[in-house]
């Protein structure tokens, strides 16, 4: 008997594989990347929201702790996954430069927030009003992450992929069984998938589709992240990954020409050198709209769990989100009401 079955093979599903190699578990992952919004994720990760200048509940704890937990993967898997990397808010103002100073003054911010404005100047990034930068910035290459962590997951045995049916799957008082696997519990970390979940298709998951550009741009020669209205995130090979659209009611994760427009307009005003799209992405990401995780154990059936709901702040979230979890599960833990699936009632 296995300690877990884990359905679904994005960041949630691969953080909680990770968590159970970290604590001696067993577990079989299923994944068909069918509901897989973390392949097309842009990947970043900063601890402040630009756009009010505001720091999420548990920001810094939630940093310091997915750090040593990539490099941990790193290691397992034999690839860079995390970049560090500056992140510049392009100023269009005075007016924001005040606000940075005035978010600069705030104790929670202060670590996070240069005291110095950036007046680096970019030939083809127009900037009269410099930079702020964010500290304790960077990103997650997602593709390579799920691609090389699901082929090493794939390599000890801890992998099926295929479709979950969820009509195969028995809930008894003590374990569960799914076709020829039983195990202790199940986690279902499925994304957006969960509105086919019967048993957590209740929670209020609405999605939010996201669209992305890859653009070759030979002169721009960015050496930081630039978040103005879009981000620019430069891959190497002068490369660049720009984003992202928000779209609240398109639940397909098909790429539309509207979502490249709107792309295309707002890096346009961004940059002045030319460019060229070598790729276009979409999916869908798994948020709410209290825009808090959902975590934690179905209210009958004690050995079926979930973990969902990590939006736009995936790589950041998803690790401390997934120990929680565990250590509910293995070790009674209370998981905070703010995040705890418990919240919405059935």
């Amino acid at each position: 008997m296995k300690d877990f079955i884990i359905v679904g093979g994005g960041l949630a599903g691969i953080s909680f594989a990770e968590t159970c190699i970290l604590n001696n578990k067993s577990f079989m992952l299923i994944s068909d990347d069918s509901h897989n919004s973390s392949i097309v994720a842009a990947g970043l990760y900063n601890p402040v929201i630009l756009k009010r200048f505001s720091l999420p509940q548990d920001s810094k704890l939630h940093l310091d702790y997915m750090k040593p937990f990539y490099k941990n993967v790193e290691q397992r898997i034999g690839a860079q996954v995390d970049f560090p990397l500056p992140i510049y808010r392009k100023f269009a103002s005075i007016e924001e430069q005040n606000m940075w100073f005035e978010a600069m003054d705030k104790p929670s911010l202060e670590p996070f927030l240069s005291k110095h404005i950036m007046s680096k100047k970019y030939e083809y990034l127009p900037s009269p009003f410099n930079f702020g930068e964010v500290l304790g910035t960077g990103y997650v290459d997602t593709a390579s992450l799920l691609t090389n962590y699901c082929n090493y997951l794939n390599s000890i045995g801890g992998l099926m992929r295929e479709c979950f049916n969820y009509e195969e799957l028995v809930v008894s008082d003590d374990h569960v069984s799914y076709k020829d696997i039983t195990a202790r519990h199940i986690i279902f970390a499925e994304g957006f998938g969960l509105h086919a979940n019967p048993y957590f298709n209740y929670l209020p998951l609405d999605g939010t589709k996201g669209e992305l550009l890859i653009i070759h741009a030979l002169d721009l020669k960015l050496d930081v992240a630039v978040n103005s209205g879009v981000f620019i995130l430069p891959l190497g090979n002068d490369l660049y990954k720009v984003g992202a659209t928000y779209e609240w009611y398109d639940k397909t994760a098909t790429t539309t020409e509207a979502g490249r427009q709107e792309l295309l307009e707002k890096v346009s005003e961004l940059i002045t050198c030319d460019y060229m799209v070598v790729n276009h992405l979409a999916g869908i990401r798994p948020t709410v709209k209290d825009r808090k995780s959902l975590i934690g154990t179905h209210h009958k059936y004690k050995n079926v769990h979930l973990l969902n709901g990590l939006g736009t702040r995936g790589v950041m979230l998803g690790p401390y989100m997934a120990k929680l979890l565990y250590e509910s599960i293995e070790n009674g833990a209370v998981i905070p009401r703010e995040i705890n699936l418990n919240r919405f009632k059935v």
